[in-house]
């Protein structure tokens, strides 16, 4: 059996982790809204329409911030259409998803939802078809006390107290030109330059978040950046990343190191960042915010045009989506020190961890279980961990390390958590790591292994359904530390995540 060494050091670390990073997605898009976070007919839905099962799902999975209303969404979208009575609301055309709103979930519903789920709102504004008006009302609306127009009428349709929503998207994917109204990069810096300061008088305390590529595929990429960034880089505090992934052709060897190119793309945009910070001769930092990521196969499945929330994107995963997605988390943890805020799109139905049946239950994907388990563990600081050993033949990335790694320690508890991924499809591996410096600095370092649990098995295929669940982590031998060595089989294509108690708190 191949094996690979590394080494965990509490003085080499990279960043702490932002809470944040374990952020959703929920858009106006096939069943995530309608069927998913909301369905007043459901036999399990609360007073306000919310689904029970899903909140308790979202609460379970440890979300913490949800991006909303978009998304391609967005860029067509007239907020003031979902807001008031219910019954005075509008009915409109989605331009983006060829489909009917009904706009009945709006800003103060999703406000309501997210103080039940216990996350924090993420907003985005229409730099599409509108711009700074819409966008600083908007901010009125959901954010000034009293006294003025928009606030004032917040008050009437039953919300009191401000939403204080502070973290915004000044657009979606506006390099694409399946964006409704997209734009280059000098137009759309200029527009979000001008509506970041505008929302700014509003409130001052806003975090605003400019459009970055919305993929590394994209032929501007790193000179959308670029130029976006000179516009806007003394109002915005963070520039998007976006990227979706899946096998193409069967490939399953590079679709397992997708990683890879979530590395590659962070590391671009972050030079691209400093590079516009000596530029403009700033001494800000600007921050990556990966608000939408996942694995992605781009089928409709039933669509139907010019109806309400069609099943658009309903995607099964399967074991290997979830090693996948376990690596793609592992991308954003070890940069903690510049990777402040991610969103996995999406929450619920679309491209989700979660799925429901209308009238009927809800239930985990295979992909929820790296997320929840990365969620709840993954905290404290990233360590640097330098894996070396083998290294697995792609097509599309060439040799990549048949070892994804990434660990975590929490300074409070003393306790690690290593996240580990073995990207061979047939083939065990053998780790080994050096803990000494975790303890003591002695063979004797009081570090104890506490559990290993993964995702693996013989068939890549298999998904969960409502009523089988096929893929689920399973609790393997917990490993050993010998002489300051911690000894661990990772299984053929598996996800894996090590827990150690340390004295190092």
């Amino acid at each position: 059996m191949k094996q690979a060494t590394l080494s965990l050091d509490p003085a080499f670390a990279i960043g702490p982790v932002d809470p944040r990073v374990r952020g959703s997605f929920v858009e106006h898009l096939g069943r995530c809204v309608y069927g998913g976070i909301y369905e007043p007919d459901h036999p399990d839905a609360d007073p306000d329409g919310f689904r029970t099962d899903v909140l308790d799902l979202t609460r379970e999975l440890g979300v913490t911030t949800v991006r909303y209303p978009g998304g391609n969404f967005v860029s067509g979208y007239t907020w003031e259409d979902a807001i008031g009575p219910k019954d005075k609301r509008r009915r409109r055309l989605d331009l983006a998803w060829k489909a009917i709103e009904t706009n009945a979930v709006g800003v103060d519903e999703f406000a309501a939802w997210c103080r039940k789920a216990g996350v924090e709102p993420m907003m985005a504004v229409n730099l599409g078809t509108r711009g700074v008006d819409a966008a600083t009302a908007l901010v009125e609306y959901c954010n000034h006390p009293s006294g003025s127009y928009w606030s004032d009428l917040r008050v009437s349709h039953g919300a009191k107290d401000p939403h204080n929503i502070k973290i915004w998207c000044l657009g979606n994917e506006m390099d694409g030109p399946w964006q409704i109204a997209h734009k280059n990069a000098r137009d759309y810096g200029i527009l979000a330059q001008q509506t970041a300061h505008a929302m700014r008088l509003v409130d001052p305390d806003l975090e605003l978040v400019a459009c970055g590529s919305s993929s590394r595929r994209m032929p501007t990429f790193g000179s959308w950046e670029a130029e976006v960034l000179e516009h806007t880089y003394g109002v915005v505090d963070y520039v998007s990343l976006h990227s979706y992934y899946r096998p193409k052709d069967g490939d399953f060897a590079s679709f397992l190191a997708s990683g890879v190119d979530m590395d590659a793309m962070i590391e671009s945009v972050i030079a691209t960042c400093d590079y516009v910070k000596a530029k403009v001769r700033s001494n800000k930092t600007i921050n990556l915010s990966y608000d939408e990521w996942n694995v992605w196969y781009h089928e409709r499945g039933d669509e139907r045009e010019w109806v309400e929330a069609p099943a658009l994107y309903q995607d099964e995963y399967s074991l290997a989506d979830a090693v996948v997605v376990g690596s793609l988390l592992n991308s954003l943890l070890r940069r903690a020190d510049r990777v402040s805020m991610a969103c996995f799109a999406q929450l619920v139905n679309v491209i989700a961890p979660i799925t429901t049946e209308n009238g009927g239950p809800a239930w985990r994907q295979s992909t929820f279980y790296p997320m929840k388990y990365a969620f709840s563990y993954g905290v404290g600081h990233t360590l640097r961990v330098e894996p070396s050993g083998p290294v697995v033949e792609t097509a599309e990335y060439g040799a990549v390390p048949q070892l994804d790694c990434t660990a975590t320690l929490d300074g409070e508890t003393g306790d690690v958590a290593i996240f580990a991924v073995n990207r061979s499809l047939t083939e065990p591996l053998g780790v080994v790591a050096d803990v000494r410096a975790l303890g003591s600095g002695s063979a004797d370092s009081g570090v104890r292994p506490v559990a290993h649990v993964a995702l693996h098995g013989p068939d890549r295929d298999a998904t969960n359904t409502r009523d089988n669940a096929r893929v689920v982590p399973q609790e393997l031998p917990v490993p050993v530390v010998d002489n300051g060595e911690l000894r661990v089989e990772l299984p053929p294509m598996s996800w894996n995540m090590i827990r150690l108690s340390t004295p190092a708190a």
